[in-house]
């Protein structure tokens, strides 16, 4: 396509030829790529040198504490909903090193050489619509509120994302309910929708941003068809009606926080085994604990940053004992969080509807069956169990 770059909003079409020049582009402009690929059995975000490295041909088939990958019919780089991981393990990773301090004559000194570098620009190829929300609720959380995590702030910075539009929806997927996806809306630079039949292998492309427009005029595309924009219509639309999961959210934040003695809480306690899964793969939960390290000869001590999760006794351990001592108490406080008060906190749901939690979840426990419960049959007493909220 001849001219200046192309606006914002505007829609093409790109060969898978295309989308190899895509990833060499921006690895020219100095970004790390990263984007699915498989190892261990799961589709997972690693560095995306080369087309090969996609997931060609490989679908996911996930349930309640279930997830395996198969062979597609046919070979599609995005045929797959969401693996274990999600980006927020290069934006907010689960271990960072805070400092590090030798030891000198007058005392300890800080270690320069071991504070971290500037992180690569990271241009994330495949996020999900899902995930897109996910990042934009990290960043109300660790950027816009008025205590700034600077490192997730220098990781985030100068972000290249590359959306993709689901083409199938996973078995544990509710993100039409979240109003979440399955098509991206805002917040990214290029949003792909991968078109595939017998004859042909392209992908209808989307200008989200100058910077977006930048890149795609360095490629080679042409003009998308009225039939190739309904094409992508149509891949998306039978997304979002293949759901595995529905979560009714209609005054759901005020039913989980007038229900904190609900029986249910007692029987999902029977079977969580508080293993912190959930929010290990979760794409917004930002808990963390931060630990002390020294040598065995006293010459150098560090402080690291870790993932941690509100289901750990020690989560909410102050000086007597735990807060949340129960499973019953920890499970009641994500979900409760998640879904409700954290629209008190940020303005907006902690969740986001991909699914993971109720993937991973070694004995399938499901958020939408627990909320679906509790609504079903909803306690008439407010009082708080123990005097714990």
């Amino acid at each position: 396509m001849a001219g200046g770059e192309p606006p914002i909003g505007t829609q093409a079409m790109l060969s898978l030829d295309g989308l190899r020049a895509l990833i060499e582009a921006l690895a020219e402009r100095g970004y790390q790529v990263l984007g699915p690929t498989v190892r261990d059995g799961a589709i997972v975000y690693d560095e995306v040198a080369k087309l090969a490295d996609l997931p060609s041909g490989w679908t996911d088939q996930q349930d309640a504490g279930r997830y395996r990958l198969e062979r597609r019919t046919d070979n599609a780089l995005f045929g797959y909903a969401v693996g274990p991981q999600s980006w927020r393990r290069f934006l907010h990773p689960p271990i960072e090193r805070m400092w590090r301090a030798h030891r000198t004559e007058d005392g300890f000194a800080i270690d320069a050489t071991a504070v971290e570098a500037e992180p690569s620009k990271f241009a994330f190829l495949g996020v999900r619509a899902c995930e897109i929300h996910a990042i934009a609720i990290q960043d109300k959380v660790l950027v816009e509120g008025p205590y700034v995590d600077t490192g997730y702030q220098r990781r985030r910075r100068d972000n290249f994302l590359v959306a993709v539009n689901c083409g199938q929806a996973g078995g544990t997927c509710f993100c039409a309910s979240m109003n979440t996806g399955p098509k991206v809306d805002a917040g990214f630079d290029l949003a792909l929708t991968e078109l595939l039949d017998e004859s042909d292998h392209r992908f209808l492309i989307e200008v989200g941003s100058v910077a977006g427009a930048e890149v795609l005029s360095a490629l080679r595309h042409h003009a998308a068809s009225p039939e190739d924009i309904a094409a992508a219509d149509a891949v998306v639309a039978r997304t979002a009606g293949s759901m595995g999961r529905v979560l009714d959210t209609k005054g759901l934040k005020e039913l989980l926080q007038s229900n904190p003695t609900h029986p249910r809480w007692d029987d999902v306690a029977a079977r969580c085994l508080s293993c912190a899964n959930c929010t290990m793969v979760c794409p917004t939960c930002f808990c963390t604990t931060v630990e002390d390290h020294s040598d065995l000869t006293g010459q150098t001590a560090e402080r690291v940053r870790r993932w941690d999760s509100c289901f750990t006794a020690d989560f909410s351990w102050i000086h007597g004992g735990s807060v949340r001592p129960e499973t019953k108490s920890r499970y009641r406080q994500w979900i409760t969080h998640k879904l409700a008060s954290w629209i008190d906190q940020f303005g907006t749901s902690g969740c986001v509807g991909c699914g993971r939690c109720v993937t991973w979840c070694p004995v399938g426990i499901d958020i939408t069956v627990e909320a679906a419960a509790i609504r079903a049959t909803p306690a008439t007493s407010t009082e708080t169990d123990h005097g714990r909220t």
